[in-house]
């Protein structure tokens, strides 16, 4: 994938091989990557979704299983699309757009409420929570 780093953490139960027969199937070939990880145990794979529907529960089924085994704790994945409950790219540039609008040619003169309120409309400050 030209979009993933030249290094990057992958389960250590996966091997190679399959490493690249499984990239084919992801948008992208996007692989699941390692991005974050918390002393607690906690941790962050990221990953596109699967192009084939038929095979996704398969491989997605193995690589979770991987996961887990390479897991410090052997913690079971808990999977979030996040597609489907964050904005994309378009949305979050559109609000940063609305909040310089704001912040440039709003006059402050009017009431801190009215202002808030179109703070509160260009919804920059969600997106970023």
């Amino acid at each position: 994938s030209s979009s993933l780093p030249e290094y990057f953490v992958v389960p250590s139960s996966l091997a190679d091989q399959d490493l690249k027969l499984y990239s084919y199937s992801f948008i992208g070939r996007r692989m699941p990557s390692w991005s974050w990880n918390h002393p607690n145990g906690s941790a962050l794979v990221r990953m596109a979704n699967i192009k084939d529907v038929l095979q996704q529960r398969k491989i997605d089924q193995r690589i979770c299983n991987a996961i887990t085994r390479s897991h410090p704790l052997r913690s079971d994945v808990y999977k979030s699309d996040l597609d489907k409950c964050l904005p994309n790219i378009q949305e979050i540039q559109a609000a940063h757009t609305k909040l310089k609008q704001l912040c440039v040619n709003e006059p402050f003169e009017e009431t801190e409420e009215k202002w808030l309120s179109s703070l509160e409309n260009t919804h920059w400050l969600e997106y970023i929570r």
